[in-house]
């Protein structure tokens, strides 16, 4: 059974944590008011209680306190430094040619693993491609499908764009990974009832820690086409058995630089 660690020199049995635990497993004992795991198995393990509690009083066997650092209000962004952030990420299109050290990826990976996953579940996995020639010819079965894909009468309203892909590759651009050095596939098994939304999430985390490193990221829409229509795509890329949710990303050292933050349309909003 999963249980607290109640430092009870600090705790002021105020219920804070019992309020806010997601799945009402947290009681106050009868006997001395202190919490508890009331129900075997039902904790997420997703730390609300830990972070919670105000006084530091409570560890968890699985959430360490001394593995829960304190949040620094030095480090905290204001609404106008969130926003700029927020605006100022890019899809990038143009990579050097340089290599990605594996510490950046793995940190990228490391900082992903925090966001949010349908009941704490936390079973987003991880595929990091490098290898040149093998992104080359992934890219180049991608392009294969497309060549077929074009053809479909159904598909008419995306063929100028599709056929424009196959061009620029025929003219040695690879406008399907764009030539990035590196391609990492976010994935979920089939356990997952979230997985796309749970892997999509950490892919966003990872794409907008990655400018803090230098690095710049796409995401690999035509990929993922190829990826769900394409067995040939997905031998290639290694997709594993069992693992129905994935999506790739290209990662790099950008080639280029923005300055602005463009507009965007107005959201259309009902209030009711």
């Amino acid at each position: 059974m999963e249980y607290l660690i109640v430092d009870e020199s600090k705790c002021k049995k105020d219920g804070i944590c019992a309020r806010e635990c997601p799945t009402s497993v947290i009681r106050l004992r009868e006997e001395d008011g202190y919490p508890e795991i009331a129900r075997e198995g039902g904790c997420l393990v997703c730390g609300h209680c830990v972070a919670v509690c105000p006084h530091g009083a409570l560890s968890h066997e699985q959430i360490l306190a001394e593995d829960s650092p304190p949040i620094r209000e030095e480090l905290a962004i204001n609404q106008d430094q969130a926003v700029q952030f927020l605006r100022s990420r890019r899809s990038i299109r143009h990579f050097q040619n340089r290599p990605v050290e594996k510490e950046k990826i793995r940190r990228l990976i490391e900082v992903a693993r925090y966001a949010p996953t349908g009941a704490n579940r936390q079973l987003v996995e991880w595929l990091v491609l490098s290898d040149r020639s093998h992104l080359r010819s992934i890219a180049g079965l991608t392009v294969d499908w497309v060549r077929v894909v074009i053809k479909d009468p159904q598909v008419i309203a995306a063929r100028p764009y599709l056929q424009a892909l196959v061009s620029a590759w025929e003219a040695n651009h690879d406008s399907v990974l764009r030539s990035a050095p590196v391609l990492v596939v976010a994935m979920a098994p089939k356990e997952a009832i979230n997985g796309l939304i749970d892997l999509t999430l950490a892919l966003c985390y990872l794409e907008l820690l990655a400018p803090t490193l230098g690095l710049g990221t796409c995401w690999a829409g035509v990929l993922q086409g190829a990826l769900l229509a394409s067995p040939s795509v997905r031998d290639a890329v290694e997709i594993p058995e069992g693992h129905p949710h994935y999506y790739g990303m290209m990662l790099g050292y950008p080639d280029v630089k923005f300055y602005r933050l463009p507009e965007r349309k107005m959201p259309k909003i009902t209030f009711k």
